[in-house]
C-alpha cells in the first residue's frame, strides 16, 4: 500500500512538471492594421467595385462618384479661357495697327526732315509729325498694359481649372494598399460626402498577435526574435506557426480586462506584438499564445 502511494506521488510530480513545461509564455489575440477609406468628394456613387471579403490590389478603382457637375464646370472654364484668349488677340491686333501707323509717321518724319533741310518744309510740320509719333508711342504702351490684366485672368482660370481637375480625380476612390475588404459602409446609388467612410480593409496576409508579458519575462525577448505561436486546431490539439517579435512596449500597463482572474488583472505587464504569416487559418480576434523557450 505504501509502495502504491509513492508511485502515485511520483506520477503526480511528473505530470505536473510536464504540464508546467507545456505552458505557453504569453497569451493574446490576433489583430490587423485596418484602413478605413473615405470619400473625398460629394455625389452619387455610380460604381462600387468592392464587396466584403474581396481581395484588391493597391491602386484599384474601388468606387466612382458622379462627375457630371465637375465636367460642366470644366467646360465653363474652357469657354472663359477661350474668351480671354480672344481678348488677347484683339489687343495684339490693336497694337499692330498702332505700330503700323507709327511706322508710316516715322517715314513721313524723315521725308519732312529732309524737306526742311532743303527749305521745302517748315519746322511746324516736322514738330507736328514728331508729336503724332509720341502720341502713338503712348497709345501702344497703354494698350500693352492690358496684357497684364489678361494674363492675370488666365492665371485665375488656370488655377480654377487645376482645382476642378483635382476634384475630378477625387471622384475616383483609389485603394491605398493591397488587402481584403472587411466592411462596406455604402451601397451603389447612395450619396457620398467628403469624409464619409466607404469601406474598411486590412492586409490579412500577415496578422499581428498582441500579447502581454511580465517584467520578469522581458529579459527573455527582443525585437526581431523568432517565437513559436500556437492557436487552437481543435478541442485537444494546437496548430503551430512561426512568428517574429516586431514591437515591445516601453511602458508598463495593467493587464487588460480580457484576462479573467483578478490576480492576473492587477499585474503590471508589457505589450508585445508578434508578426505571423497567415495561410488563411488565422482570423482577426482569434486567441493565440507564444512560447520562446
Amino acid at each position: 500500500m505504501k509502495y502504491k502511494a509513492i508511485i502515485f506521488i511520483l506520477s503526480a510530480l511528473f505530470f505536473g512538471c510536464s504540464n508546467q513545461n507545456d505552458k505557453s509564455d504569453a497569451y493574446g489575440n490576433f489583430e490587423a492594421e485596418t484602413v478605413i477609406v473615405s470619400s473625398e468628394a460629394s455625389g452619387k456613387i455610380l460604381q462600387l467595385n468592392v464587396e466584403k471579403g474581396q481581395k484588391i490590389e493597391a491602386g484599384t478603382v474601388a468606387a466612382l462618384i458622379d462627375t457630371m457637375q465637375i465636367h460642366l464646370k470644366l467646360q465653363q472654364i474652357e469657354a472663359q479661357k477661350a474668351a480671354v484668349e480672344a481678348k488677347r488677340q484683339s489687343v495684339k491686333a490693336q497694337v499692330a495697327v498702332f505700330e503700323e501707323q507709327k511706322k508710316n509717321l516715322e517715314i513721313n518724319e524723315k521725308r519732312v526732315s529732309q524737306m526742311l533741310a532743303d527749305g521745302a518744309a517748315t519746322q511746324k510740320q516736322l514738330d507736328d509729325i514728331s508729336g503724332q509719333i509720341r502720341v502713338f508711342d503712348k497709345q501702344i504702351e497703354s494698350t500693352k498694359t492690358q496684357f497684364n490684366s489678361i494674363n492675370k485672368e488666365l492665371q485665375v482660370l488656370e488655377t480654377r481649372q487645376e482645382a476642378t481637375l483635382d476634384l475630378l480625380n477625387r471622384c475616383k476612390v483609389i485603394s491605398p494598399a493591397s488587402g481584403t475588404i472587411l466592411e462596406t459602409y455604402i451601397e451603389q446609388g447612395e450619396l457620398a460626402a467628403p469624409g464619409k467612410p466607404l469601406f474598411k480593409m486590412a492586409n490579412l496576409d500577415e496578422l499581428t498577435l498582441k500579447v502581454y508579458v511580465s517584467g520578469a519575462q522581458l529579459p527573455n525577448i527582443k525585437i526581431g526574435q523568432e517565437v513559436k505561436v500556437l492557436v487552437d486546431k481543435n478541442e485537444k490539439e494546437n496548430q503551430s506557426f512561426t512568428g517574429k517579435i516586431t514591437w515591445i512596449s516601453s511602458e508598463a500597463e495593467f493587464t487588460p480586462k480580457i484576462i479573467q482572474t483578478k490576480e492576473e488583472r492587477v499585474k503590471l505587464v508589457y505589450a508585445v506584438k508578434v508578426a505571423v504569416k497567415n495561410d488563411g487559418t488565422l482570423k482577426i480576434g482569434m486567441p493565440g499564445e507564444i512560447s520562446w523557450q
